[in-house]
């Protein structure tokens, strides 16, 4: 079913929840929706890595490094990266990861392609990880409460989906790029409870959903998705309150003003016409508390 009669059929179901979670169904077709439960039925369930990374970037090479090594420090197995046309260093300081086996890379080219390499994600490896987290470069899964992410998971698998929170980190005044990590550049974030924090992105189940229906949301074949204290979730992520102390996403939306005018000009995975304005900068640039 094609996305226009999806968003009208989704469009007259009154709850937000579900509508949603119709509109991903009819977007990813009826008739493939009950192909792929008849293949999950067939198929043992025994994935070779226990929690992989989806992500898809755009000229995003002089950060790969450590956020694969964040990543994998905390559990991570195995890296999915999708590469929307880089120009920069993006291959090159992949390729002994590609060699190595953490990464499965993949040239996507295109304009709207966000949504479409998530997709693309969860039809090829949706049997060979048990968890699949789908988040951006900017974004750094800390767990707060255990030691990995794994550790964490590990109560949650009777969920098909873990939404996460972000903690949005401002600039701290930083104007032009400096040496180092973003995660000890960056030090000053918003106040929890901002708006912004409500924010969630997805570590799924991929045998468990059949698509994403945004950047945050995914379309579940059967149960809740949980929040992070274990709960049921049964509101829209906007209308709850952010949870960050047992683990949250560090979303580095704008580091210096100098970097995110250089993203500005390179434009998005999501097309160039989605391009981040100044105002998304003034937006995103909290700085209200400092980390020691």
């Amino acid at each position: 079913m094609n996305k226009v009669a999806a968003e009208i059929i989704a469009g007259v179901i009154p709850s937000k929840m579900a509508r949603n979670r119709w509109r991903g169904i009819l977007r990813y077709g009826l008739f493939n929706a009950l192909k792929l439960i008849c293949r999950i039925k067939k198929t043992p369930a025994v994935p070779h890595y226990y929690l992989a990374v989806c992500a898809i970037a755009k000229n995003e090479g002089p950060y790969f490094k450590e956020w694969i090594e964040w990543h994998r420090s905390k559990g991570v197995e195995k890296f999915y990266i999708y590469d929307n046309e880089s120009t920069d260093c993006t291959r090159e300081v992949l390729e002994p990861y590609i060699v190595s086996g953490l990464v499965e890379y993949r040239y996507f080219p295109g304009f709207h392609c966000q949504l479409a390499a998530y997709d693309d994600c969860l039809e090829k490896y949706r049997f060979d990880a048990r968890w699949i987290a789908i988040i951006d470069l900017d974004e750094f899964i800390v767990p707060v409460k255990d030691k990995t992410i794994p550790d964490f998971l590990k109560r949650f698998e009777q969920f098909p989906v873990v939404e996460i929170n972000w903690l949005v980190y401002g600039s701290g005044g930083a104007v032009k790029k400096e040496e180092g990590d973003l995660m000890k550049r960056f030090k000053c974030h918003s106040l929890p409870e901002h708006q912004l924090n409500r924010h969630v992105k997805s570590i799924v189940n991929p045998r468990r959903v059949f698509s994403v229906i945004g950047c945050h949301e995914v379309a579940r074949i059967s149960g809740h998705a949980a929040d992070s204290h274990g709960n049921p979730i049964k509101r829209n992520f906007r209308d709850r309150e952010p949870q960050q102390d047992v683990i949250r996403i560090n979303h580095y939306a704008v580091k210096s003003y100098e970097e995110f005018k250089a993203k500005q000009a390179r434009g998005r995975a999501r097309g160039k016409q989605h391009t981040r304005s100044d105002e998304y900068f003034t937006l995103y640039d909290l700085n209200d508390i400092q980390e020691q």
